[in-house]
C-alpha cells in the first residue's frame, strides 16, 4: 500500500471509529452521508450559518412556506406550515392560516401561532439570530387565533415570503422546547420536519431519526447518519469502500470524472451556484479610468476560466451574478474576448507601453487558480499582476482594507437580485466605509436603480430596476464575471430523493418523507 494509501486509510479508520454502522432502524434503511466538516457547530436554526449545518437543519425544520423540493427559483414557492396568506391592499399586513394537527418532534406537542411568532420574533433579534436583518421591516407579530398569525411591516413589501421559506430565520421552532433546553437547544433543537435529532458523538456525527408524526407522512428513511469527515481522501474512501451512500464532493473536475466513474453512482451538480468575478477597485489609479477596466475585461476569456474549473462543475457566467437568481439580466452584453481591442485602449488611455497593477490573493485554489490565469492573460496585452498570496484569512482581511487593485473572489447569496446588488454594487457596501459589506470595486452605478427596487412592491417593475441596476453596472464595468460553478454530490443508484434536484437552497439535497434507499 502506497503511504498516501495508509494515510487515507488511517484518516478513514479516524474518521468512522466508534460511529454506527447498522444499515436499518425504525421503519426504514439507514442513510449515511458523509460531509466535509469537523464537528458541528450548532443545531439551533436561527444560528445555523455553516454549510454543514444548513444541510443538516433542514431535514429538520419547516417553514411557514418553502420552495418546491429540487429547485431554487423564487417563483416555486408553495405552502408548508402555512396552508394560505392573503395580504392587504397596502401590502404591509400578511395574514397566515396554519395547518392543523402539525406535531414537533418527540414529546412538545402541536404547532401552534405560538410557536410561530415566537420563532419569528426569536429569528429577528439579533441577539438570538445570526439572520435578523432579514426581519428588519417586520413591525409586529401576532397571533390572531391559535391557527392564525398576522405580520405587519413597517414598509410596504411584496417579498415578505422571501424570509419565510424554509432557510435560516425561516424555520419554525418548538417555543417550549427552546424554553425547556435553554443553551442546550443548540444541541437538542427541535422543529417538525421529517426528522428528528437523535444522538450527538463530538468530531464524529449527528444521527437523526424518522419524525413518525410528520404531517406529510412518516419517512421511508429510518435514519440518517451526519459523519464528519473533514479530508477529502478519507471521504472518498469511506464512500467507495461503501460505508456512506451520499458524499459531499468538491466543486472539482477531476473528482467529478473520479465519482462518474465509480459504480452505481449517480453525479449531482446542483444549485445555487457560486460565482467568482475580478472586482476592478475604481478608487486606485489608473482603474478609475473606464478605458483601463474595458482593456482588463476585453483580455479576459473567461472560456479559459471555465475549462480550468471543469465543464462539468462550472459554466460561463450570464451577468454579475449568478443566472439562476431572481431577477437576473440574462441577456446582459457583457465584455466580450478581445485581446486586440483590448491593447488598443490602453494605447488610448496611455498606456501603451503597459502599466502594472498589484492583486492580493488567496492560497485557497478555489480562487487563485482563476486569479493566476486572468495575471496571464492580461500579461498577453501588456498587464503586469505583482501578485501577493498570502493565507486565506489574511486575504479576506486585506481586500477588505483595500489593498488590492483587483480583487478575484467567488460568493453565493439567497438568490434574489438586491441580495448581490446591495452587497457587490451599492456604494453604502464599499470596503472602507463604516457600512462596508463586499464593494471591493467601490461601484456606485446601480444605486438608484437598486435603492428603488428595494422599495417596490410591484416584482414586474422591481425586476424591471434590477435589470437597469445590472446594465449601468456592466457599462461601468465595476467587475469582470468569471465563472459559475455549481455544488457537487455522489450518491448511491439506489437512493432516490423522490423529486427532480435541481438545486436546494440549503447547499444539499433534501432528504424528505418520500426519500428511498435501497441497499
Amino acid at each position: 500500500m502506497s503511504l498516501r494509501s495508509s494515510l487515507a486509510a488511517l484518516g478513514l479508520a479516524t474518521a468512522l471509529a466508534g460511529l454506527p454502522l447498522s444499515h436499518a432502524f425504525a421503519n426504514g434503511p439507514t442513510l449515511n452521508v458523509g460531509m466535509a466538516a469537523s464537528d458541528l457547530g450548532t443545531l439551533d436554526p436561527h444560528r445555523g450559518a455553516a454549510t454543514q449545518e444548513k444541510i443538516l437543519l433542514a431535514w429538520m425544520f419547516n417553514g411557514l412556506v418553502r420552495l418546491k423540493p429540487g429547485s431554487v427559483s423564487l417563483d416555486s414557492i408553495e405552502p408548508d406550515l402555512a396552508t394560505s396568506w392573503t395580504i392587504s391592499d397596502d401590502k404591509k399586513t400578511w395574514t397566515f392560516k396554519l395547518r392543523d394537527g402539525v406535531k414537533f418532534h418527540g414529546d412538545f406537542g402541536q404547532m401552534t401561532a405560538e410557536d410561530v411568532v415566537f420563532s419569528l420574533k426569536r429569528a429577528a433579534d439579533p441577539q438570538q439570530s445570526t439572520f435578523s436583518a432579514d426581519f428588519a421591516n417586520i413591525d409586529t407579530i401576532e397571533a390572531a387565533d391559535p391557527l392564525t398569525v398576522k405580520i405587519t411591516l413597517k414598509k410596504p413589501s411584496a417579498s415578505l415570503l422571501y424570509a419565510l421559506v424554509d432557510f435560516q430565520g425561516g424555520y419554525i421552532v418548538s417555543k417550549k422546547a427552546v424554553e425547556t433546553y435553554g443553551a442546550d437547544f443548540k444541541l437538542k433543537a427541535v422543529g417538525t420536519g421529517p426528522f428528528a435529532f437523535a444522538d450527538y458523538k463530538g468530531s464524529q456525527s449527528v444521527t437523526l431519526k424518522a419524525h413518525e408524526g410528520y404531517f406529510r407522512g412518516a419517512p421511508k428513511i429510518g435514519q440518517i447518519v451526519y459523519r464528519y469527515i473533514r479530508s477529502d481522501a478519507s471521504r472518498d474512501l469511506a464512500y467507495t469502500s461503501g460505508e456512506i451512500d451520499l458524499v459531499y464532493g468538491r466543486q472539482d473536475q477531476k473528482w467529478a470524472e473520479r465519482m462518474q466513474a465509480v459504480k452505481d453512482t449517480e453525479l449531482d451538480v446542483i444549485e445555487p451556484a457560486y460565482q467568482g468575478a475580478a472586482y476592478l477597485n475604481m478608487s486606485h489609479k489608473p482603474l478609475d479610468d473606464l478605458r483601463v477596466r474595458q482593456a482588463i475585461a476585453h483580455a479576459i476569456d473567461v472560456r479559459q476560466v471555465v475549462a480550468y474549473k471543469g465543464a462539468l462543475v462550472s459554466f460561463p457566467p450570464k451577468t454579475i451574478f449568478p443566472a439562476a437568481t431572481l431577477g437576473a439580466d440574462l441577456a446582459a452584453k457583457l465584455p466580450a474576448y478581445d485581446p486586440e481591442k483590448a491593447k488598443a485602449l490602453l494605447k488610448e488611455a496611455g498606456f501603451e507601453k503597459g502599466l502594472k497593477l498589484k492583486v492580493v490573493a488567496s492560497q485557497n485554489i478555489t480562487s487563485l487558480g482563476p486569479a493566476q490565469i486572468v495575471q496571464a492573460q492580461l500579461k498577453k496585452v501588456g498587464i503586469e499582476i505583482e501578485m501577493d498570496v498570502v493565507e486565506h484569512a489574511t486575504y479576506h482581511q486585506q481586500i477588505r482594507q483595500n489593498l488590492s487593485d483587483i480583487v478575484v473572489y467567488g460568493a453565493a447569496r439567497f438568490p434574489v437580485a438586491d441580495n448581490y446588488l446591495k452587497e457587490f454594487y451599492h456604494s453604502r457596501s464599499t470596503v472602507g466605509t463604516p457600512t462596508a459589506v463586499t464593494n471591493f470595486s467601490h461601484c456606485n452605478a446601480g444605486d438608484a436603480d437598486i435603492d428603488a427596487a428595494a422599495d417596490e412592491v410591484d416584482q414586474a417593475r422591481q425586476i424591471a430596476l434590477w435589470t437597469a441596476a445590472q446594465e449601468k453596472i456592466v457599462a461601468q464595468l465595476c467587475a469582470v464575471p468569471l465563472f459559475e460553478q455549481k455544488l457537487v454530490w455522489g450518491r448511491r443508484k439506489g437512493l432516490d430523493y423522490g423529486y427532480k434536484l435541481e438545486g436546494s437552497l440549503s447547499y444539499g439535497p433534501l432528504i424528505t418523507e418520500q426519500t428511498t434507499l435501497t441497499k
